[in-house]
């Protein structure tokens, strides 16, 4: 393993870490989220050069174009949360409770 692939995956896993163990605020898991997409697109970044492919040229700018949509779509419920809950705490958000 390169020392770039190693520091993908490391940044990928770490923030899947962060995101699974730090849940008290929306805005740290929405940062998590955000590290893991840039070290996809970094990652994926690197297999396109790597191949030398002219098809598989567009699919970086693609993710990035969905992990764009996901940070404003995830700031939208921040907004809408913080907003109607007093708080971006994970505890003040119970799914069973209307």
């Amino acid at each position: 393993m390169t020392p770039a692939h190693f520091t993908f995956s490391s940044t990928f896993i770490l923030g899947l870490m962060g995101l699974a163990l730090h849940r008290t605020h929306l805005l740290s898991a929405l940062l998590c989220l955000e590290g893991m997409m840039l070290s996809l697109y970094m990652a994926l970044s690197l297999w396109t050069f790597e191949l030398s492919s002219i098809s598989f040229t567009p699919s970086p700018l693609m993710l990035l174009a969905f992990s764009a949509c996901e940070a404003s779509a995830g700031l939208a419920l921040l907004v809408a949360t913080s907003r109607t809950h007093g708080t971006d705490q994970l505890k003040a958000l119970n799914i069973l409770q209307c």
